[in-house]
């Protein structure tokens, strides 16, 4: 029974992070694919800076939740006992689910965003202080550059850094998603950077 349940809790996880709500928010408020406007990315900093803050902020938050319900579906179903490495563990599965049903949406043609909302709600989920330092790091790169990528980028990779310098967890498997979450907005900015080396990246404001 238990099997069941946690199998319905990542098919629930993915469901969740395959709401391509940037793309939804287009069509209903302005009637356009927001994958052809702006940076063409399905996420949350696209859709402000393409559909303005009224919706955009509404989208960022939807996306964050995404990842935050998902990782939170093992508490909920109580797979396993709290504050325990498995309990991590599989916070952390069904979190990777909502990710990679956020940049492989199947209500979207399996073409959605880069996740690093969706990934904020996760962490947020698992590890709230962790989360809150590396919005700090995202907030002072984007104030000094002025480009969403590369403060995304810069968050990303201090996640595991501060995971392994500042804080600690008794999952393996966290610390190894913190590697695995950077690399994986390294690869899905990769057009981002190529835009970078040429000079022609949009700055956010």
């Amino acid at each position: 029974m238990k099997m069941v349940i946690t199998v319905t809790a990542f098919i629930l996880a993915y469901l969740l992070g395959s709401i391509p709500t940037a793309i939804w928010a287009g069509k209903v408020f302005r009637g356009i694919d927001i994958r052809q406007h702006g940076s063409g990315n399905a996420g949350a900093a696209n859709a402000i800076r393409v559909l303005g803050w009224k919706i955009g902020v509404p989208v960022l938050i939807i996306d964050m939740a995404k990842g935050c319900i998902s990782a939170m579906l093992p508490v909920f179903f109580s797979l396993s006992d709290p504050h325990t490495a498995l309990m991590t563990n599989l916070q952390i599965g069904t979190g990777i689910t909502a990710i990679l049903g956020h940049i492989f949406p199947v209500f979207a043609g399996f073409r959605g965003g880069k996740g690093v909302a969706t990934i904020s709600g996760v962490l947020l989920a698992i590890h709230p202080l962790l989360t809150l330092s590396c919005l700090g790091v995202f907030l002072i790169v984007i104030l000094l550059t002025r480009i969403v990528s590369v403060s995304s980028m810069s968050s990303g990779v201090a996640f595991p850094i501060l995971l392994f310098t500042l804080f600690d967890t008794p999952s393996l498997l966290f610390k190894i998603f913190s590697i695995f979450a950077a690399v994986a907005l390294i690869i899905t900015h990769r057009k981002n950077i190529q835009r970078l080396l040429k000079g022609e990246e949009k700055k956010f404001f």
